[in-house]
């Protein structure tokens, strides 16, 4: 090394202590004005290593990296009857089970707590409120969230949160843009103290259309665009097949499509079944993943494990699958590991795996999960 780069190098190592000094300096002056925990280094910080809850079908947790995540604003919006409060009953459940504060406002008024309990929801423990206005709802969920208390808040729905000044005034009075404005007010308050609690907030949507669209696609979630920006995940909800048994309907065939996602790969999409008055078929999800797998083979209507038949038909084999249990959990084992050894199924994977991925549900902006 010649003389030159030695003093070159000297002189880049006295700059880079410098800085390092200043920036010492500087970080403590931040902490010591607003608090240990205000400036960090990103691979310092805890909360830069997300935490999730299941949603309750395996399918929609692989699409998503593992569920919706901690301490995150988790939009889920569909039409009518697509399965919107039951993939959200499913994660109270799911919470409560593993020692977690629920919390449900319900300013739809329309929560059935028959249902909810049928779907391993503790109704004795749920925290309910019925707000009058959007107002209250959303100051009840700031100070649940703030409490740190509270793991989950689900807010059913964000076309019900009708401002004061609607509930006070004519029927017929026009109030433009009032429901926007409340929104954008109250994500931009509750944002931060979501993320420093670790609760998280799901907000379920309705859908409208746009008047005068003859190009592209004219449904809009209610709310304005506030939402759209503060969500870390977004989901749509549809309903693609009614179950039947004959002439009698005992569910449905929702598919999901991740349209936004700030914590795992977006554009994915997902599919399970929905049963009335049972919620999500968990085994349904289980016995699909793992035909993608080529752990069960389907040759014909017949379903087979380990070369022996277990069923005729879907129907059949997820009974067969309930009331075999040690079974349906060597198989749920063999299924995981194999996704975690990064096998391709239809709920991880970017690539069309059928046609009937071509049937695009309609969506504002589609991003799904891995």
């Amino acid at each position: 090394m010649s003389i030159e780069e030695k003093k070159n190098e000297g002189f880049g190592d006295g700059l880079s202590k410098e800085k390092d000094k200043a920036l010492s300096l500087v970080l403590g002056q931040i902490e010591r004005n607003f608090g240990k925990g205000s400036i960090m280094r990103l691979g310092d910080a805890s909360r830069m290593r997300v935490e999730t809850i299941s949603t309750g079908a395996l399918t929609l947790d692989l699409a998503l990296g593992g569920g919706y995540p901690k301490g995150r604003v988790v939009e889920v919006y569909g039409p009518e009857s697509s399965g919107k409060t039951t993939l959200t009953l499913h994660a109270i459940a799911e919470v409560q089970r593993n020692g977690g504060v629920a919390a449900f406002v319900d300013a739809e008024h329309a929560l059935d707590p028959v249902y909810a309990a049928s779907l391993g929801v503790d109704v004795e423990n749920l925290l309910v409120s019925q707000p009058d206005t959007g107002e209250m709802a959303l100051e009840i969920v700031d100070q649940l969230i703030r409490s740190t208390a509270v793991d989950i808040v689900v807010v059913d729905s964000v076309a019900a949160l009708t401002p004061r000044s609607e509930i006070e005034g004519e029927m017929g009075d026009h109030v433009v843009g009032s429901q926007a404005r409340l929104m954008s007010q109250a994500m931009r308050k509750i944002t931060g103290n979501i993320g420093k609690s670790g609760c998280t907030v799901i907000f379920l949507n309705q859908l409208r259309l746009k008047i005068g669209i003859t190009y592209g696609n004219p449904e809009t979630t209610t709310g304005g665009n506030a939402l759209k920006f503060y969500s870390s995940v977004r989901l749509d909800i549809r309903r693609i097949q009614t179950l039947k048994r004959g002439t009698e309907e005992y569910g449905i065939r929702a598919k999901v499509k991740v349209a936004k996602n700030k914590v795992a790969p977006p554009f994915r999409i997902a599919e399970f079944d929905i049963l009335f008055g049972k919620g999500i078929s968990t085994t349904g999800c289980l016995l699909d993943l793992a035909e993608e797998t080529n752990i069960v083979i389907r040759r014909g209507a017949w379903y087979s494990y380990e070369g022996e038949n277990i069923g005729q038909g879907r129907d059949n084999t997820i009974i067969w699958l309930d009331q075999n249990s040690k079974i349906k959990e060597k198989i749920e084992s063999i299924v995981k590991q194999k996704l975690t050894e990064g096998t391709e199924v239809s709920s991880n994977s970017m690539k069309q795996l059928n046609s009937n991925q071509s049937n695009e549900i309609v969506s504002n902006n589609i991003k799904n999960v891995a």
